[in-house]
């Protein structure tokens, strides 16, 4: 039978006796039913609906949202603009990269893990705090290059924190695996 031609007489053979049409409606309930008669049957455990995911990403989105309409209402980027465009474009551009790093901390944030994301942001306040201080005296000194380069170092301290605690997490929940893998074994 695993001749070609074999194959090829067979479906000539069988030609116009397939059955090609669809099955009625409730076949697939009907034929369920009669499995269900049968001993030895199981039935399949029913998937449950994972709406948390969804959830979880429509709150990254908004928070996103939520972070970059603050620093567009509330942070006045005009007045850095005259001073210095060049920063003002980076300040955009890192804020954005801080954001994304920070919509990832709080993802990861749980019970275990509470600890050092506080942490982290009252490390990042602080450097907010420095970087709110760096920007008054810009405005004040006008265009100064060893402000602005403190400006952007402040800007690339504030992502390695957030990678570094990042790092932090996921060792976290590496150790939390191997325990509960001890305990399961």
């Amino acid at each position: 039978m695993n001749n070609p031609d074999n194959i090829e007489q067979l479906f000539k053979k069988l030609e116009g006796q397939f059955d090609l049409d669809a099955p009625t409606l409730g076949h697939q309930d009907r034929f369920l039913q009669k499995l269900k008669g049968q001993q030895g049957f199981a039935e399949a455990p029913k998937k449950r609906a994972n709406w948390w995911k969804p959830m979880m990403l429509a709150a990254s989105i908004a928070l996103l949202l939520g972070l970059y309409l603050g620093n567009v209402f509330f942070n006045n980027p005009t007045e850095l603009e005259e001073i210095s465009p060049q920063m003002a474009e980076t300040q955009v551009y890192f804020t954005s990269l801080i954001e994304q790093e920070l919509a990832k901390v709080k993802l990861e944030e749980n019970q275990d893990t509470k600890v050092i994301v506080d942490d982290a942001m009252e490390q990042l306040e602080k450097l907010e705090d420095d970087y709110e201080e760096l920007k008054t005296q810009l405005l004040e000194n006008g265009d100064d290059s060893r402000l602005i380069h403190a400006m952007i170092q402040n800007f690339q301290n504030r992502i390695d924190l957030l990678q570094t605690v990042l790092i932090q997490i996921d060792e976290v929940k590496l150790l939390k695996n191997i325990q509960n893998e001890n305990t399961i074994i």
